[in-house]
């Protein structure tokens, strides 16, 4: 199990482990449109927030 560090914040992280968590176990058959749907409107704004925790 990986321990989170409580001094790295990320936005939404709770919905991304729980996302990564759905996609790994196979949940409820995750569909092609809700993973496009995540690809488009939320992988650059959270690669945006990395890239600026990583500059800080």
């Amino acid at each position: 199990m990986v321990k989170r560090d409580k001094n790295f914040h990320l936005e939404n992280i709770q919905k991304i482990i729980e996302t990564r968590n759905r996609i790994a176990h196979g949940y409820d058959k995750i569909s092609d449109d809700l993973i496009w749907s995540i690809v488009i409107n939320h992988l650059p704004k959270l690669k945006e927030e990395i890239k600026s925790k990583l500059e800080e």
